[in-house]
């Protein structure tokens, strides 16, 4: 266990390889209960929102659930977010590490809005189960055909018996599912899915098994591939940006990025030898450092150390030999396609 944004998270509960690989072949639950959970309601929820984001939040129907990011005025990331739409209700999930700084962010620029916002964090629980068998640990306990949910759609939903939440959406890369329910359930939830799984082999998994799989996905990390420093242009996260589309924190500055061009990449790595290249180390390409890893890890699908890393725009080209400086030792690693790992 240890302390992750004011949380007691669990690390392992067996091994990272062991709970990496139930996920890539069976089934996993994660106890996500430190992820923000921020309720909008009135007239005005779906403009509020349209201001914070960089996704078009106009476009949602009823149970869709789209990626976007907030950005401050010079266009620097503030937090990596999904926003939900229900009939009565919107619903953003934001990081564990940015949520107090979100909720002021929303709080300064509420003005002019006609819109309830409630941090319900605390309240619920939220669960989420990933792997190809997910839906058959979870189908059987839910009260409405979840196989129906489409890759980023949800819907309210007895939840053993308990109102909730079931989302088709994860930070694995493989399919899978995010459950809410009150706070006072989630304990009873997690147990029961735990006790009447065992044909599906759901096994319960912690920190270091989220990591390596979200860093195979390619999916970036707040605080890692992502933070104020970067625009989610230069993360290669434009298909989440809707720059025509109306007015909202950061355009502007966005707008001035695109039409100036990107200088820095978001890359993949994969090392030729058995040393992991961690946070910081430098990429060097003919005796010259051209850029930085931000994540690195042993990948257990692909049985290989791998990494992200931003470099220079003009340097990021598929099958470039590059060096790793690990610790004043270079390693090399060539520059290969993100996602590592596409499931089939």
């Amino acid at each position: 266990m240890v302390d992750f944004a004011g949380w007691d998270m669990p690390v392992q509960y067996t091994s990272i390889i062991q709970e990496h690989n139930a996920v890539r072949q069976a089934a996993g639950l994660f106890d996500i209960a430190h992820m923000g959970r921020i309720k909008f309601t009135g007239p005005d929820a779906c403009r509020l929102l349209d201001h914070l984001l960089t996704n078009d939040v106009t476009k949602l129907v009823p149970g869709e659930i789209r990626y976007s990011l907030l950005t401050n005025e010079s266009g620097g990331i503030l937090d990596d977010v999904l926003v939900y739409r229900f009939e009565e209700f919107y619903f953003l999930v934001v990081n564990a590490s940015n949520r107090l700084k979100i909720v002021d962010w929303i709080a300064k620029h509420r003005a002019g809005f006609d819109a309830a916002v409630d941090d319900i964090t605390t309240e619920t629980c939220m669960l989420a189960v990933q792997g190809p068998r997910s839906l058959e640990a979870l189908l059987p306990h839910v009260n409405t055909d979840i196989n129906r949910l489409a890759y980023y759609t949800g819907c309210e939903a007895v939840i053993f018996g308990r109102p909730g939440i079931v989302s088709r959406t994860g930070y694995t890369g493989e399919d899978g599912f995010e459950i809410v329910v009150e706070a006072s359930d989630g304990l009873d939830v997690w147990h029961t899915l735990l006790t009447t799984n065992r044909e599906t082999g759901l096994q319960p998994c912690g920190l270091g098994a989220r990591d390596t799989l979200r860093l195979e996905a390619a999916m970036p990390l707040y605080g890692h591939e992502l933070d104020e420093s970067i625009d989610p242009l230069t993360a290669g996260l434009s298909f989440a940006v809707k720059l025509k589309k109306s007015e909202f924190i950061g355009k502007d500055a966005l707008a001035a990025v695109k039409s100036a061009g990107i200088r820095k990449s978001r890359i993949g790595l994969e090392l030729t030898g058995k040393r992991i290249a961690r946070e910081g180390s430098a990429v060097i390409i003919a005796g010259r450092e051209v850029g930085k890893v931000t994540s690195g890890t042993f990948s257990p699908t692909l049985e290989s150390p791998i990494a992200m890393a931003y470099v220079e725009s003009s340097m990021a080209k598929l099958g470039q030999t590059v060096e790793v400086d690990i610790r004043g030792k270079r390693e090399s690693a060539t520059i290969v396609n993100l996602p590592f790992y596409k499931r089939g």
